[in-house]
């Protein structure tokens, strides 16, 4: 008679899943942020760097497959999520209690989360139906309204990502007890370069129209 599941190995089945399509999309968000600022170098480099991807299909193919890695690892860290406003009370009391700082940036993920998740798409889908991807049409939509929703958008990816980045080197113990302090110094640090360069990259093209 063939043994059946536990719960439990479900739960570490899913919460591998739910690291190893954080960590796939958590190295997406770096690159993309890496070569969305060489705008402040060169718009002609980032319009190059545009060209390639289009050209070579890779913006094409990778697009639906990085929303549908979103639908999927927001799919599978729903279940740990307080949706509900008791769930979410008793969510915060506990992290008043605990007096944690991990407990708290699980909550700014969670908050995140669901700004992403909305946020992604809305971007793509204006980027994607207005081929080709260039300088120019980054210059029309900050002046057509959508420098609100980066200067907004952008905290949240990164913050996400910043904290998905420190939360899975705890779970794997890359980050002890000891070396978290310094774990925590340098993802912040880390975070601040990244803003600097997505609001950077903002300022460049903004003033570009």
């Amino acid at each position: 008679m063939a043994l059946s599941r536990s719960p439990v190995d479900d739960r570490t089945r899913l919460d591998f899943w739910q690291a190893a399509s954080g960590a796939v999309l958590a190295l997406f968000v770096c690159v993309h942020l890496v070569l969305e600022g060489t705008v402040v170098l060169s718009p002609a480099l980032t319009n190059g760097i545009a060209w390639l991807l289009e050209v070579t299909m890779l913006a094409q193919v990778a697009t639906p497959v990085i929303m549908l890695l979103i639908l999927f690892h927001f799919y599978i860290a729903a279940r740990k999520m307080p949706f509900r406003a008791n769930e979410l009370g008793v969510f915060v009391q506990h992290s008043k209690g605990l007096r944690e700082l991990d407990t708290w940036l699980w909550l700014v993920q969670i908050f995140t989360a669901i700004i992403i998740l909305a946020g992604a798409f809305y971007h793509v889908y204006s980027v994607m139906t207005d081929l080709p991807i260039n300088v120019a049409g980054s210059t029309k939509r900050l002046h057509s309204g959508w420098l609100a929703f980066y200067v907004f958008f952008l905290p949240c990816v990164i913050l996400h990502t910043g904290i998905g980045v420190y939360r899975l080197a705890v779970k794997f113990g890359f980050c002890v007890k000891a070396t978290r302090p310094a774990w925590r110094k340098w993802t912040w640090i880390v975070m601040g370069c990244y803003l600097l360069l997505g609001a950077a990259a903002l300022t460049r093209v903004w003033f570009l129209g």
